[in-house]
């Protein structure tokens, strides 16, 4: 049996042209990163994109924070697991590092608001 479409298919032209839009794309974010380091005093011309709300209270931060962190953990895993040697190291650090942020996220989540039954952790400055 014949297979009709090619393998892989032919779009040398799509790939191409894509190419060089990432190629410009990458120019374009490296000139406004190294602008943006040499004069920190400039205002970042990138941090208009996300912008929280600035009546949200911390715990709701903290908890989306933490959230965020555990995408980040399961995302760094799957792709440790694909890679191999040094680059495969890389990413389990950054899946640590994660999981750690995590970790300091709920216990700041604790502190504020304990959970039933368990009492607040006691503060190390006392």
């Amino acid at each position: 049996m014949k297979k009709i479409t090619p393998n892989p298919p032919e779009s040398a032209a799509s790939s191409d042209a894509d190419a060089l839009d990432l190629t410009q794309l990458s120019q374009t974010t490296e000139r406004t990163i190294s602008t943006r380091l040499r004069n920190p005093k400039r205002p970042d011309p990138i941090s208009h994109i996300f912008t929280l709300l600035p009546d949200v209270d911390t715990p709701t931060l903290l908890a989306h924070a933490c959230e965020t962190l555990a995408s980040l953990n399961v995302m760094t895993t799957d792709l440790a697991c694909e890679l191999e040697g040094s680059r495969r190291n890389v990413a389990l650090a950054i899946q640590q590092l994660s999981v750690l942020a995590e970790l300091l996220v709920n216990r700041a989540l604790d502190n504020l608001d304990p959970p039933d039954g368990l009492p607040e952790v006691a503060s190390a400055n006392h």
